[in-house]
């Protein structure tokens, strides 16, 4: 079962491919996750990324087509995977349907979860990240047990750079220049499905739940 997931940054998508991964026992594969690794360790690449992130900002393809497709060739997809944050534009899809094309796969569903911008800005401007442990915090979702400090190892907590409303709303446009066109592309295919990400998690995983079967 190969799935994309889909949606503005701050829809619940990472989530909810999570929670797929885990039903399913298939990898859970985030570019995020990738570039935060890669720039927690200080890396030229984890650098580059970081450049445009802190914009609000896409990573250019050059750097993610070779990572991702290196990544679906391990052995622990080899009964599926969920790609979250890949593929981001046009491009990206279409190299992502040439490489699988080259050992005879194709992608089963592309999955968008659908949320209004503004539902996004305010879930992400209520974000709160730690500065020692990188542990995450919502101030109405997931509040810390002490406001603005870590449960966990008690260092301060802050609004990133890339969760204030500015950017978010920066982001935002630029999903929907270049993103958006994924919806048509993947529709046009077949593959196409949306859900409605304003529900509740769980309400959320259940209707993804019935599509996958």
């Amino acid at each position: 079962m190969k799935i994309i997931m889909l949606g503005g940054p701050g829809a619940g998508k990472g989530t909810q491919a999570k929670k797929i991964a885990s039903e399913y026992q298939i990898p859970h594969i985030s570019t995020g996750d990738i570039f935060r690794a890669n720039i927690k360790g200080g890396t030229a690449l984890g650098k580059k990324a970081k450049e445009y992130m802190d914009q609000g900002l896409l990573v250019p393809d050059e750097l993610v087509v070779d990572l991702v497709v290196d990544r679906i060739g391990q052995e622990d997809a080899k009964n599926g995977y969920v790609l979250d944050g890949f593929p981001r534009t046009i491009p990206q899809a279409q190299a992502l349907d040439k490489a699988l094309a080259a050992i005879n796969e194709t992608i089963d569903y592309a999955i968008d979860v659908e949320v209004p911008d503004q539902v996004i800005i305010n879930r992400m401007a209520g974000r709160r990240a730690c500065i020692g442990c990188g542990g995450t915090y919502h101030v109405e979702y997931n509040p810390p047990k002490e406001e603005d400090k870590c449960d966990l190892c008690g260092s301060d907590l802050i609004l990133r750079d890339d969760d204030k409303p500015e950017t978010v709303k920066t982001r935002l446009d630029v999903y929907h220049e270049q993103t958006q066109p994924l919806i048509d592309y993947y529709t046009n295919q077949k593959l196409l499905v949306e859900v409605d990400g304003t529900q509740e998690v769980a309400e959320v995983f259940e209707a993804i739940r019935k599509i996958l079967g």
